[in-house]
């Protein structure tokens, strides 16, 4: 049977309640044993436990390894690196010279 891990734990056992699930103390757990029964529910497909964030260290179906390799960062979007306008006339300025450069170099191979 099911641990549900939610943000708002007091919302989705809500929830439950109004579609016909039996949640709460008292209720027997043939499954979900370690439940605290205040987060269990009992449905006619099975039972269910529901826990807050706060609550992650109690669930026994998810290892601290497997939640961990699940919320591993998501590389950003990588974007062109910005051009600042110095190395911009940087390269425009390296790319004209260049032009002169390989003008003289002409010039002086045909001249005789």
């Amino acid at each position: 049977m099911p641990e549900q891990l939610t943000k708002h734990p007091d919302v989705t056992l809500e929830v439950l309640k109004s579609a016909g699930a039996k949640c709460g103390a008292g209720l027997p757990q043939n499954i979900l044993k370690q439940c605290p029964a205040e987060r269990f529910c009992a449905l006619p497909g099975g039972e269910m436990c529901v826990y807050g964030l706060a609550d992650i260290g109690k669930m026994t179906q998810i290892s601290a390894a497997e939640l961990a390799a699940a919320l591993r960062p998501v590389p950003a979007e990588t974007s062109p690196p910005e051009v600042s306008w110095a190395e911009g006339l940087a390269v425009v300025l390296v790319f004209v010279a260049g032009l002169l450069i390989g003008a003289l170099w002409r010039r002086s191979r045909r001249s005789p």
